[in-house]
């Protein structure tokens, strides 16, 4: 049985780096983008091509949008996933004391509630074929605290919570879920930092950024069959940035 998995912000970054180790494993993908059609387009034709007989669709999906999300979560309530990949994310940074409600809670819908919306969508498909992945893709942000990053940390954290929850409540019909929290990736997203780059690669025991490459291995393996008493985890994938006391002599 062909077996299909749902990427959210598969457009680009890790996500397409997500897209595109699922797909080379073996599974047919749909994944959904906000802004970046042409580059979605053209990331599922050549993975069509490079992987015949596979099966690779993006779907424009601002998560933000609680109406269109609703939407496309009753179109595919129906329907047949084996896994699911929430990576889509939005970052908000701001003293706690200055911080926007708003763009707090705009971050909190994408990072989390569209999650927590995504897997009810999916999860009667999983219980029913007793079999199921499902990865978030959460932050060192909510295991180790850094000024101005409350609530995007409080966004991952929620994630944390939920999904190790939803794991004990779905471990005995064969589905299991985990938590991937990336330290500092090498994505557009970190282009704000550009010129701390070199000091905050200093502070990384690995001494660099991760690759989207290495995270979407990652998020594959726990797709992949001996992952599959693997269930309630949070893995860092940080350089050992979370294993290091934060204070140098």
């Amino acid at each position: 049985m062909e077996k299909r998995i749902l990427v959210t912000g598969g457009g680009k970054g890790v996500g397409a780096a997500i897209v595109r180790a699922l797909a080379a494993q073996g599974f047919d993908v749909d994944f959904t983008y906000r802004s970046s059609s042409e580059a979605a387009r053209a990331l599922a034709q050549e993975l069509v091509e490079v992987n015949p007989g596979r099966t690779v669709n993006g779907f424009s999906l601002d998560l933000a949008d609680k109406g269109a999300l609703d939407a496309f979560c009753e179109r595919i309530e129906g329907e047949r996933y084996f896994g699911f990949v929430h990576n889509a994310g939005q970052s908000y940074d701001a003293l706690t004391a200055m911080m926007a409600q708003d763009k707090a809670e705009a971050a909190m819908q994408v990072n989390f509630w569209s999650f927590t919306r995504l897997c009810k969508a999916l999860m009667r498909g999983m219980l029913r074929a007793r079999a199921g992945r499902i990865v978030a893709i959460g932050s060192v942000a909510a295991l180790q605290a850094t000024a101005g990053n409350a609530a995007y940390a409080a966004t991952k954290g929620a994630l944390i919570s939920y999904a190790r929850t939803l794991a004990i409540e779905t471990a005995k019909r064969g589905v299991a879920v985990n938590v991937i929290a990336p330290g500092f990736i090498d994505t557009d997203m970190l282009s704000a930092y550009a010129a701390y780059r070199d000091n905050m690669e200093k502070q990384i025991p690995v001494g660099r950024f991760a690759k989207p490459e290495e995270v979407a291995g990652l998020a594959a393996f726990l797709m992949s069959e001996p992952a599959g008493y693997v269930t309630g985890a949070v893995i860092p994938i940080d350089g050992g940035l979370t294993a290091m006391i934060g204070v140098h002599r």
